[in-house]
């Protein structure tokens, strides 16, 4: 099991956005680590992001870009990995998305285009040594339950709005539309399913894993 390196443009006492407080505990609790150049209390200038962003890229050996505006810290953060000699990917998205013509811009450019964890692994694998992807006869068998076994233990509302959600991205706005929770409810549950697994945040919009 893989360990999270959280990288933070603050100081290593100040939490920004406030309410991933929850997340950087977790990532505590399960191994990993908080790291900033900054000293404590710094707090979350604009001017702090492209300097942590290079600590991100240095820290890996690819970086990938799910989405990105073309006028982006991803694609800054794509920008320093190629200067650090690290390997730079991009997931395609809808011409129709804006947030997917960083992505589009990069692949012309010369990223690598993935559709599939193994194209990321295939071009990583002198780097990445003796790991390798278990072939399929060697994965646990899968539940016949009809609730996933993440959804099982979940509270009524967050079973709801796990319901709403979809697996293309949307922004808590358009999920407040509905009226089923207030702003705060939803931020408290996103962060609940995003610690439990089952929500990604892709900068500012939420999908489900499964």
């Amino acid at each position: 099991m893989g360990k999270t390196i959280a990288v933070m443009g603050t100081g290593i006492d100040t939490i920004y956005p406030r309410e991933h407080r929850r997340l950087a505990e977790n990532i505590i609790d399960q191994g990993g680590a908080l790291v900033t150049e900054f000293d404590p209390g710094t707090p979350p200038l604009p001017t702090h992001f492209p300097r942590r962003n290079r600590i991100i890229s240095g820290l890996s050996l690819g970086v990938l870009v799910v989405e990105a505006a073309p006028r982006s810290g991803s694609l800054i953060t794509a920008r320093l990995a190629l200067e650090q000699n690290r390997e730079v990917f991009a997931i395609p998205g809808s011409i129709h998305n804006p947030q997917s013509r960083g992505c589009h811009q990069i692949i012309k450019q010369g990223a690598h285009l993935v559709e599939q964890a193994e194209d990321i692994i295939c071009e990583l694998q002198g780097a990445l040594g003796g790991l390798a992807v278990l072939p399929e006869h060697s994965l646990p068998p899968q539940s016949s339950s009809a609730v996933p076994t993440g959804e099982k233990d979940l509270l009524a509302d967050e079973l709801k709005l796990l319901s709403v959600l979809g697996f293309e991205p949307v922004d808590m706005d358009s999920l407040a539309i509905d009226g089923l929770f207030s702003t705060a409810e939803l931020s408290r549950l996103l962060i609940s399913l995003e610690l439990k697994g089952l929500v990604e945040n892709r900068s500012g919009f939420y999908l489900r894993l499964s």
